[in-house]
């Protein structure tokens, strides 16, 4: 039986705007195809998302990576809009899998593992408060100017880097003028002088 034609068998059903699809460390039970409408992806606080990761837009497979890997869900999954989804059996999902050959199963395995990495990593990082976050994303791009000094070049706009920080641009801006008060960074503009590198990773790991 094709991927297609399991689909087919599972019936759809519709789910309100703002209720929950599933949640982050829930048992996967099922493996969900989303048919109509969009989805928020991220950490949930109810109906409301502190920390938002994405969004998926039907049509598409909600975190395939937890049937996959055999792992619980990675991120909370809220409907944004109307919803019409099926709901495959985890188990049916499965025995479809074990019937694939071995390099495919391969294949499916590498692209769900890799996939679950990044999903990992943007939700650790979405936990982290604004001014870790910054300060995580200012020690990943700081270059070495000499043996005692680093300085991180701004190529993108602020904006975009909030974007990839999940906060807003006013943050963003709050939050540097704050370490450079505090005497973690120095400068301003395109080029910032990372003075107490030390001091940042403490933040981060905070």
């Amino acid at each position: 039986m094709s991927l297609t034609e399991l689909l087919k068998q599972a019936d759809p059903q519709s789910i309100d705007t703002g209720h929950r699809v599933f949640s982050r460390g829930q048992t996967a039970k099922c493996v969900y195809y989303l048919l109509q409408g969009r989805v928020g992806l991220g950490l949930f606080q109810g109906e409301q998302a502190p920390h938002r990761l994405s969004k998926m837009v039907a049509p598409g497979w909600l975190d395939l990576s937890a049937a996959v890997l055999d792992q619980p869900m990675s991120y909370d999954a809220v409907a944004e809009t109307p919803l019409v989804v099926k709901r495959v059996p985890l188990r049916e999902f499965q025995a479809w899998l074990a019937q694939q050959t071995v390099s495919t199963r391969d294949l499916i395995h590498d692209l769900a593992l890799g996939q679950r990495q990044m999903t990992e990593l943007s939700v650790s990082r979405l936990a982290m408060d604004a001014q870790a976050r910054c300060a995580e994303w200012l020690l990943e791009h700081a270059q070495p100017i000499d043996r005692e000094s680093m300085a991180v070049q701004f190529t993108q706009r602020k904006r975009q880097i909030a974007e990839q920080l999940g906060i807003a641009p006013e943050t963003l801006s709050r939050v540097l003028r704050d370490l450079r008060e505090r005497g973690f960074i120095r400068g301003r503009g395109r080029v910032l002088d990372v003075v107490d590198p030390t001091g940042l990773r403490h933040l981060v790991g905070a």
